[in-house]
């Protein structure tokens, strides 16, 4: 037909990937795709590093991953199942800023820790709800949030005013 499509053909591929997007979407909220990415990339990659909490003289070590680009930073630990006792993600931040963050398509529930320029805990969300659209709030702005396990901060007695180790915080 001249390279032009009619009415219909247009439809019908319309109803194909409305079709298609459905699938995806229900597959995704089942958890059975945790590697797609709508966002161009089909796997992001992390750095891994290890830090310290130093909290009344005792020194909790952490291997976390570092989320520090844009689309690190939107991924987090979203689609995981677990991660283990002694791991988290931090995230790292141009600079000094409010931070918001939620647990949409987050199956862990997280302790998340605020930290400032210095390396100082300034604030700290406890056990906070997977799938959540709640807003979490530094409540002051920050250049870092560390996620770990749920019960973490509790079970090794972590406050705010305790300090981070870790070379980001040094430079």
């Amino acid at each position: 037909m001249n390279g032009f499509e009619t009415g219909v053909d247009v439809r019908i591929k319309s109803l194909r990937k409305g079709y298609v997007f459905f699938i995806l979407n229900f597959l995704l909220v089942l958890g059975t795709l945790p590697q797609l990415s709508f966002a161009g990339n089909d796997q992001l990659v992390f750095g891994q590093s290890e830090l310290a909490v130093l909290s009344q003289g005792q020194r909790y070590k952490f291997k976390v991953e570092i989320a520090k680009t844009e689309d690190q930073r939107a991924r987090g630990l979203m689609f995981r199942k677990k991660i283990a006792d002694k791991n988290g993600m931090l995230f790292l931040f141009q600079y000094n800023q409010m931070v918001s963050m939620w647990m949409k398509n987050t199956f862990i529930p997280l302790d998340i820790i605020f930290i400032n320029q210095k390396g100082f805990i300034v604030h700290i969300a406890k056990s906070t709800i997977p799938h959540s659209l709640d807003i979490i709030s530094s409540h002051e702005p920050v250049i870092s949030a560390l996620e770990l396990n749920a019960g973490v901060t509790d079970n090794l007695n972590i406050h705010v005013g305790d300090k981070i180790e870790h070379p980001f915080f040094t430079q």
